[in-house]
Formats: C-alpha cells, sequence, structure tokens
C-alpha cells in the first residue's frame, strides 16, 4: 500500500485534530478540503459562513470560483459519510477525561428551526421556527446535547420533514413526528454508550404522551417541563392542574409550609434562592411512578419566567431503586439536572449559530447532512483543543496551547464585577503573530473561552 500524499496542514492543534479524521477521506482533496471547511467555520469572520464566505469569495458573482466550487463539491458530490464522521468525532471525545460524557451530566433534546426560502430544499416547510419565534417557511432539526456543569457539546441531529413531503401526508408510514425522532436520538446516544443521568427536555415534549412512555417503557430516566395548564381528569372542586397544586401548597415567608428553600449558585457569582415542592396529586405522587417537582423563585406569585413543573420518573431517596434500576434522586437534585438545560439557550445556539449553521447553500438531504456535521466538528475541535495537554503536543502545537492560556486569562471575567462578559473585540487580541494571523485556532479557543464563563448554575 502507497503512502497518501501529503495535504496543506492546519493550524496549530487544529491539524492533529483533524488527521484523527483522515481515515473516513479515501482522496488527497476531500482530506484537504475538510481541514480548510474547518478552518473557515472556525475563523471569526464578518461575513456569513456561506461557500462563498469560506471560500473567500465575493458572494453571487464568484460562487463558481475554483475554491468554492471545491466546497460545494465537498458537500453535494464526494463520497465521504457524515454518520462515520459523528462517530469519529464522538470517539475522540470520550477517549479525553476532560471531554468523556460521566453519568453526571443529562443528554438534552431541543430543536433548531431556521428560516430557508423555496421549497426544492430538503425537509423545508412552514412550520415555527425558534430562531425567529414564529411560524414561517424553514427547515428544523431535532438535537441530542450532552452537558454537565462544565462543557456541553452535541452528540446527534436528524432533521424533520414535514408532513407534506410524503404521498399520505402526516399519516403515511415513513413520517415522523420531532417527539418520535427524539426517542430516536435518545435510543442512539445509549446504543453509542454516551453515559447520562437522565434525559431533559422543555415542555414541547415533556408533554407528549409517547414521548414520555417510551423513555419509560425503556427504563431511561427523565425530568421534563409540563405547562402549567397541564392538567388530568378529576372530580370537581379538586386539583386538577399542575399550576393549582403550586397554588394549593401555602407559603408564608415566616412558616413556607411544604415548600423547601434551595440555593443556587450561578458562574458569574451570584446566587439565588429557589422553592422546591414536591407536588400530590393526580397522575403524580412520591409513590407513583411519575413525580412532579415544582421550583419557583416567588411561590406566591408563581412568575412564568422563573416557575418550573417538572416530572421525573426518578424514585424519592425514600424509596429503593425500582425495579428498572433507576437510582433514586431528591427534588434539590431533580432541579439541577434541568437547570443543565441552559446550556441550549444560552450558549449552544449562539455558537452555533455563529459557526454557520444555517447558512448552507445546498439542497439534497445529503449535503446538509455533511454541513451539520462539520459545523458539529468545529463545535467540538474547541472542546476538544482545550483539553490537550501542552506538555505532549507537538512543537507547533506548544505555542498553540500557550495562546490558549493567555485567551483564558484574558477573558476571564473580574470577579469584582459579577455581571462582567467578556468582550467580542478580545478575539483579536489573541492571534498569534506571523503567517497564521488570518488562520483559525486562538479564534476557536477565544471563542470558547468567552462562553465557559457563562454556565448554568452548578
Amino acid at each position: 500500500m502507497s503512502n497518501r500524499l501529503p495535504v496543506t496542514a492546519a493550524p496549530g492543534l487544529l491539524e492533529a485534530y483533524a488527521r484523527a479524521f483522515d481515515p473516513l477521506f479515501s482522496k488527497r482533496n476531500q482530506r484537504e478540503t475538510f481541514r480548510r471547511y474547518l478552518e473557515g467555520l472556525l475563523l471569526s469572520s464578518g461575513r456569513n459562513k456561506t461557500l462563498t464566505g469560506l471560500a473567500n469569495t465575493e458572494p453571487v458573482v464568484e460562487s463558481v470560483h475554483p475554491q468554492a466550487q471545491k466546497l460545494q463539491w465537498f458537500l453535494s458530490e464526494s463520497t465521504w459519510d457524515p454518520a462515520a464522521v459523528n462517530e469519529r468525532r464522538l470517539g475522540l471525545l470520550q477517549q479525553s477525561v476532560a471531554t468523556a460524557a460521566t453519568p453526571r451530566g443529562v443528554l438534552v433534546i431541543d430543536e433548531t428551526g431556521d428560516r430557508k426560502w423555496g421549497n426544492k430544499t430538503a425537509h423545508v416547510g412552514r412550520q415555527y421556527l425558534g430562531s425567529i419565534g414564529k411560524t414561517d417557511n424553514g427547515v428544523v432539526s431535532v438535537h441530542s446535547l450532552w452537558a454537565d456543569e462544565q462543557r456541553y457539546y452535541p452528540i446527534e441531529f436528524e432533521p424533520y420533514t414535514p408532513a407534506r413531503w410524503f404521498e399520505r401526508k402526516d399519516k403515511d408510514p415513513e413520517f415522523r413526528t420531532k417527539p418520535k425522532i427524539a426517542l430516536t436520538l435518545v435510543k442512539q446516544a445509549r446504543a453509542a454508550d454516551i453515559l447520562f443521568r437522565a434525559v431533559v427536555a422543555d415542555s414541547f415534549y415533556g408533554e407528549n404522551d409517547a414521548f414520555r412512555d417510551g423513555l419509560a417503557n425503556d427504563g431511561i430516566p427523565f425530568v421534563l417541563a409540563l405547562y402549567p395548564s397541564h392538567s388530568w381528569w378529576h372530580k370537581v372542586g379538586t386539583v386538577g392542574s399542575v399550576q393549582e397544586i403550586a397554588c394549593a401548597a401555602p407559603w408564608r415567608e415566616e412558616n413556607p409550609g411544604k415548600w423547601q428553600w434551595q440555593e443556587r449558585s450561578f458562574r458569574d457569582g451570584h446566587k439565588e434562592i429557589w422553592w422546591v415542592l414536591e407536588g400530590e396529586a393526580g397522575p403524580y405522587g412520591t409513590n407513583k411512578p411519575q413525580r412532579l417537582v415544582i421550583a419557583t423563585t416567588d411561590p406566591e406569585q408563581l412568575p412564568d419566567l422563573t416557575t418550573w413543573y417538572l416530572t421525573t420518573n426518578l424514585p424519592p431517596n425514600s424509596q429503593r431503586e425500582r425495579e428498572d434500576k433507576l437510582a433514586a434522586a431528591d427534588a434539590r437534585e431533580i432541579v439541577n439536572l434541568y437547570g443543565l438545560r441552559i446550556w441550549v439557550e444560552q450558549s449552544y445556539k449562539q455558537v452555533k449559530q455563529h459557526l454557520g449553521w444555517a447558512e448552507y447553500q445546498v439542497r439534497s438531504d445529503l449535503a446538509m447532512r455533511r454541513h451539520w456535521q462539520l459545523v458539529c466538528c468545529a463545535f467540538s475541535f474547541c472542546w476538544w483543543a482545550l483539553s490537550q495537554n501542552a506538555a505532549t503536543a507537538e512543537p507547533a502545537q506548544v505555542d498553540a496551547s500557550e495562546t490558549t492560556a493567555k485567551a483564558m486569562t484574558k477573558l476571564a471575567p473580574d470577579k469584582k464585577k459579577p455581571h462582567q462578559t467578556p468582550a467580542v473585540a478580545n478575539l483579536a487580541r489573541v492571534a498569534t503573530k506571523g503567517s497564521g494571523l488570518s488562520r483559525t485556532l486562538p479564534y476557536a479557543l477565544a471563542l470558547l473561552a468567552s462562553v465557559v464563563p457563562q454556565a448554568p448554575a452548578p
């Protein structure tokens, strides 16, 4: 077997990261374009991460430029398998103690919707798009994300295909709802040996009986949100919704009753007192298959933004572990587990969009999946690079590691100003001198450094 032809190396640690994927690309131009694509995604730029933007060519007019065409070919016509790339990406993360999934983390289920015009792009349709907060024409994808108190990264994604794409619409056997896709992603994570304490999702999935029952039947622990109006059959004059349970539990500052206080510490330094109630009514209770845990900052007013109604199949500490081997958890732990979902709202969506998640210029399902997988690779590289040991790095990588340390120091918040957020302008301060100035690595690590201090409550 002949030796493979060399490719133009990526800067710093990005080259070591890219080399791990080389066996998945059979041709030299695939390995070359893989590096250039990641560089473009990671580079801090004022332009969109479209194909012409990644190739640094003029929009529209130079879309036929050879550099832009190489990227187009890499997504649409090449032969590499995005599923194999995802498997290798997760394998790299699991090899490091700093990034490996542990039972302390959670598997967050969420979705992303982005506007797309026309009707030829795969999976496009008129539907609710979370990125703009309204119904419009676009593409929605369901995501699974692993997260703990210190880090987070995507596990897998799957596009949702609207019913209009199927011959029998939503009655077609191939049609899948978002909760059904989410359940598949959870099973895939388990099959890939991704460890997690519980599946966490918002009320869209918590209100779906098929999703909840699917997790429960497979013995998968979950902590899911419910709407305040979530109700069940009940007799007139009795409690019939989760919000009524909270209202029926009296609270006074001098006598909180059944409410238990919990101090939550946030990464920016401030602390908050939350009040937690174990609900007992209808299908929920400590001696029933599912519990109801209510958490709020104000038990009297129950503000919408800071009141959670959570259902879980984790048994309370007062009971032994169930036959399905679900470990017990008190109400405080339930609140902490759901609190990890904040990664999705305050970091994951923003960084993912910064890396160009929605800025693809392709129409086919395969090309879209390849672009998304490359975004996931760029995303995971930030955590992978941070976990590397500078002492064992190659000479070319030591400078990058030192740059990382300087970036982390410069971007760390001032302890005297607990609400200070690192400025984006700091990104330019960690650019290495020389030919690598216009390349990728320092910007990616600085981007990560600016995100870490904004983590959810531990």
